[in-house]
């Protein structure tokens, strides 16, 4: 690990073992919270989930966070509850009992986050350590049973919501139809994977009451014989970018890339390298982000809630105009209709071009993440480091989101005016989230 922000909590335990009764110093640093979130991530990118799927795990988890902190501090965050869709109660602490709540936000955060999408039990070293903290520390066993039994109750009611937003039944939900007509989405080199969740559009939103109220306009029509023709325009700005990339273009492609699943083929040989995807990508940013402002826990907690909220938001936004549309890949129309031998600088995703997940998704990010811990500020994103790319600088987080734009466009995956629609209608949708939810209260 070579994120700055993370401490592995081994050392915390191994460094700390000789005191006695500080456990608070070390469970209610914010620091932790995002090593638990950094957990989950390694998780998520190891059954390597699709990015939309992804940001299901982070959503659900960071709520069961949230909520542990907003029951334990009512006078200063407001719960979620009556807030999201369909989200009615949630388990609430005994009024008799002492309760450790960034303790059990932790907890909740573990609990949810493992059992959303795969079987209980992958963060069971984990959540085993933070109890062994617990107890090595001086947390009273009183306390550490109440805050357990807390933890447990609240990570049920929102695995109890979160069963009621479609998930199950878009699994069994028809493939995407493959139907190669002209300006057509159809899969591309190397894996000619079948399209990623293409009822996704089917999936409850969590802040956004009606996804419909997004509705972006339509894409260039389809046209490579026009030279004249916006489209046109379009896929030869991409090809010839592409094709004379220099070191920055390139190493912002590569930066943007989070690619979770890439296929790499040499000769006979096909192997998997995995990363982080779009959504795991700021969520490390958001840890970073909150270490650069010295956010205590409870804001951290809240900034990776909201933050988390907003993209998954996005995404269901973004994929039902993917599936509206359906449209083609620079790669396939530059193949068919110009230049046979021609590859985009980065693998391009199983799904329609129009309009950019990451790009949409970055924007919605920024804005909840500006709305929580500023509208300036400079940080460094090493969360690329592990995977032996160098760390970009950035004057804000939507200044970041600007970035994406271009660094989708050089990878060659994405035509530069869906790059733009999608920052523009990202940061709608981040907005009218920042100001629907109310969290951190005055």
């Amino acid at each position: 690990m070579k994120t700055k922000y993370i401490i592995p909590i081994l050392v915390i335990i191994f460094f700390t073992s000789c005191k006695k009764n500080d456990y608070k110093k070390i469970l209610h640093d914010p620091l932790l919270y995002s090593r638990t979130v950094y957990e989950l991530n390694g998780v998520v990118m190891g059954n390597n989930f699709s990015p939309v799927v992804a940001s299901r795990n982070y959503a659900y988890a960071s709520i069961a966070g949230y909520e542990a902190i907003a029951a334990g501090y009512p006078k200063q965050y407001q719960s979620l509850v009556g807030q999201l869709n369909g989200l009615l109660k949630v388990a609430k602490p005994y009024k008799s009992e002492s309760i450790d709540f960034e303790y059990a936000s932790l907890l909740a955060f573990c609990k949810v986050g493992e059992a959303v999408t795969f079987p209980e039990g992958s963060l069971k070293l984990y959540t085993d350590s933070l109890h062994q903290i617990a107890v090595t520390h001086g947390m009273p066993a009183e306390i550490i049973d109440s805050t357990e039994n807390y933890a447990k109750e609240l990570a049920k009611s929102i695995m109890a919501w979160s069963k009621k937003d479609n998930y199950l039944k878009t699994r069994s939900a028809p493939k995407f139809a493959i139907n190669d007509s002209v300006g057509r989405w159809i899969p591309t080199p190397p894996a000619y994977s079948e399209a990623v969740e293409p009822h996704w559009a089917e999936i409850r939103p969590m802040a956004i009451k009606n996804i419909n109220n997004f509705k972006v306009p339509p894409p260039p029509v389809f046209n490579v014989k026009d030279t004249a023709s916006k489209y046109y325009k379009d896929v030869i700005f991409s090809k010839n970018a592409i094709d004379h990339l220099n070191p920055e273009q390139t190493h912002m492609a590569d930066f943007w890339d989070d690619n979770p699943g890439k296929l790499n083929v040499s000769g006979h040989v096909m192997f998997i390298t995995k990363k982080f995807s779009p959504p795991g990508h700021w969520m490390s940013v958001v840890g970073i982000g909150a270490q650069q402002t010295k956010s205590d826990f409870n804001t951290t907690v809240c900034a990776y809630a909201k933050t988390s909220i907003a993209l998954f938001d996005a995404f269901i936004q973004c994929w039902t105009t993917k599936y509206t549309y359906k449209t083609v890949r620079p790669e396939t129309v530059i193949n068919k209709f110009f230049d046979p031998n021609w590859r985009p600088h980065l693998q391009t995703p199983p799904f329609p071009e129009y309009t950019c997940g990451h790009t949409t998704i970055s924007a919605a990010a920024a804005e909840a993440l500006t709305s929580v811990l500023g509208e300036n500020v400079a940080y460094t994103d090493t969360s690329e480091l592990e995977f032996g790319i160098k760390s970009r600088s950035f004057k804000s987080f939507r200044d970041a989101a600007k970035e994406n734009i271009w660094a989708r466009f050089y990878g060659g995956v994405h035509f530069h005016n869906s790059c733009v629609v999608s920052n523009q209608f990202g940061t709608i949708i981040g907005d009218s989230i920042v100001k629907k939810l109310i969290m951190k209260k005055n």
